[in-house]
């Protein structure tokens, strides 16, 4: 098993080099890595099917300050896109639905989803709204 973490280990580095990584995002790689190589080297390919369908994080804790990370593939953003989403197969709700996300949670990172909330309420559409149909 020792040879497989070693693996797994070299693989997550060379990840961790590319893109910036949290503690958490490395620790849980190196371990569904390792998994993974086990896996195919005892010809239990079935087993990795499984552990995919299990979240790469807490779901409460994939929405930070500056970064939001997927839950399907690991992977951070500012922004969880539609078109991402589609990579694997999903919509907005359909994610937000299987993660147990309200579904007016916003997929974007906790500063820009401030940033945006603080734009509208600057912008007050309400207001307009109210005059235009009062003339």
């Amino acid at each position: 098993m020792e040879e497989y973490i070693q693996s797994a280990l070299e693989i997550v580095k060379a990840q961790a080099s590319a893109r910036p990584m949290t503690e958490d995002e490395i620790i849980s790689m190196v371990k569904s890595v390792a998994k993974g190589i086990a896996a195919v080297s005892t010809g239990q390919i079935a087993t990795i099917d499984a552990d995919a369908a299990t979240p790469a994080m807490d779901p409460k804790k994939a929405i930070k300050e500056a970064s939001i990370t997927c839950l399907e593939c690991g992977k951070s953003f500012k922004v969880i896109t539609k078109k991402h989403l589609a990579s694997h197969g999903l919509t907005s709700e359909e994610y937000k639905a299987k993660y147990g996300y309200k579904k007016t949670q916003a997929l974007a990172c906790k500063s820009l989803a401030r940033e945006r909330r603080t734009k509208m309420k600057d912008m007050k559409l309400w207001e307009r709204r109210t005059k235009a149909k009062a003339e």
